[in-house]
């Protein structure tokens, strides 16, 4: 599947099918945060669609371009249409490269390590994981917590993050996972969110030839923010919200067929009215259709700070998106140079610093500031 930027083909890698699971566990997933995530099905990848957003994206700002104004995916957009919670210490850690540490973190946590001819570099391959997820026998605690890190290894490389390749999924995740009770811990949506930030600036460059990413996410939140572009959704009262177009393709079959062109005039012409600013508002979103958990934590979902996934380091600008929060939108700051800011994040151990979702205490918690490159720092 390819989409055209200009003279270049970018190829579209959406993820694949999502994996099931064996409804013996449904409790640890709830418990461990991941059970939403889990209950969304193929969402067919639109990639004229997906083209004329990334036209539209500056990596300056992280935001879209529109005839009405800025937007972006947010991170309430994250919790809505994926179900991922956006509160908890941020998802870093040492990422280590050799195949030594790799097999023993295995060993420590399944019992088993991949063999060198299971890993692609510091990428454990899915089938490994699905090979032993299949074997695992769910007869005590031991076992059950293997087979939901096996899942939610999966769910990372699947339905999350996802890298080009599609075939496997960094171990550097698994250290997060020791603590099975504290897996919910962690800021696992805007993780995610931060992925999908850093695809879209990728995306942007001349020399870039595809996006990855979590794209079932981008087209969710273009399809709810822009219905008149959307093909009808299955079930409109269903969670996750990405759910709504789950097979979409089977009843909207012409629509697949839309081309960037196509797409393009109607970003165009887009006239106010047309972009649905807060669509999960009461009247647009049956309020018994989201669980009472995933607006938990919504104080948050407006905070200006960085979206932290390891060395993908991106900002969530909402000081230029005050209308998607139901508020008026002034002029916005004027672009600073946030490379002093990264740097000081990149000195602060997560293990000492107080973390509230993603909002980081020690001077950066409700900050205004905007972006004006992409961080590829590492945590140490």
């Amino acid at each position: 599947m390819v989409c055209v930027y200009g003279s270049r083909m970018l190829q579209c890698d959406h993820y694949m099918p999502p994996d099931r699971y064996n409804p013996i566990v449904e409790g640890y997933l709830r418990d461990t945060g991941f059970y939403h995530v889990s209950q969304i099905g193929v969402v067919q990848c639109q990639s004229a669609l997906v083209n004329a957003l990334i036209e539209r994206w500056r990596p300056e700002t992280h935001t879209f371009y529109f005839s009405v104004g800025e937007c972006a995916v947010i991170m309430e957009d994250v919790t809505l249409i994926l179900g991922l919670s956006t509160n908890g210490l941020p998802v870093t850690g040492p990422t280590l490269s050799s195949y030594e540490a790799l097999e023993a973190e295995c060993l420590d946590q399944f019992g088993v390590a991949p063999r060198k001819a299971d890993c692609r570099g510091s990428f454990i391959k899915l089938t490994w994981f699905r090979a032993l997820k299949d074997r695992l026998v769910l007869v005590d605690d031991i076992q059950i917590q293997r087979y939901m890190k096996c899942h939610i290894m999966l769910l990372f490389e699947t339905v999350m993050f996802g890298d080009k390749s599609g075939a496997g999924v960094h171990w550097k995740f698994l250290p997060l996972l020791r603590n099975f009770t504290g897996i919910i811990q962690f800021s696992w949506g805007s993780a995610c969110l931060s992925h999908l930030y850093r695809a879209l600036c990728r995306a942007t460059r001349v020399d870039c030839k595809e996006i990855d990413g979590p794209l079932t996410l981008l087209l969710a939140w273009a399809w709810i923010h822009l219905p008149f572009i959307a093909p009808i959704p299955s079930n409109p009262r269903i969670f996750p919200i990405a759910n709504r177009w789950h097979n979409w393709e089977r009843e909207n079959r012409p629509y697949r067929f839309h081309t960037l062109d196509h797409f393009r005039r109607d970003l165009d012409v887009l006239q106010e009215g047309q972009f649905v600013w807060e669509p999960y508002a009461i009247g647009r979103t049956d309020s018994d259709v989201i669980p009472p958990d995933i607006r938990q934590h919504s104080a948050i979902w407006s905070a200006t700070v960085p979206l932290i996934s390891f060395e993908c380091i991106e900002w969530h600008a909402s000081d230029r998106l005050r209308r998607q929060f139901g508020l008026t939108q002034g002029v916005p700051h004027q672009e600073r140079d946030l490379e002093s800011i990264f740097s000081q994040m990149t000195h602060f151990s997560p293990s000492n610093d107080s973390v509230n979702g993603i909002i980081i205490s020690n001077g950066f918690s409700h900050t205004n500031f905007t972006p004006s490159d992409v961080c590829n720092k590492i945590w140490p």
